[in-house]
């Protein structure tokens, strides 16, 4: 079965209040499975526009990541990084 990656392009708006979303999420994350490969971190753009923060997540495989991303604990954390914070998320399958 492959494995499954979460992908997030993010603009922090408001970094104070995003650090209570960073401690929330990474708990919620880790017990459904996750596994942070990136998170923030020097980058550059080669090609199109981006937004300034990249995350890549892995998980064991597509039902644990949207398990995890749409359960209920993690959705109520996702309320803060709405509300501080620009971003386009993807789930994706892996090819392993």
């Amino acid at each position: 079965m492959p494995k499954a990656y979460v992908i997030g392009h993010i603009t922090v708006t408001n970094a104070e209040a995003y650090k209570e979303y960073v401690e929330r999420d990474t708990p919620i994350i880790e017990a459904g499975g996750g596994k942070f490969l990136v998170r923030g971190g020097a980058s550059e753009v080669m090609e199109g526009e981006f937004k300034a923060r990249h995350v890549v997540i892995e998980y064991p495989d597509l039902a644990s990541a949207k398990a995890n991303w749409t359960g209920e604990a993690y959705q109520d954390v996702a309320k803060i990084r709405h509300a501080n914070a620009l971003s386009d998320i993807v789930i994706v399958e892996g090819t392993e």
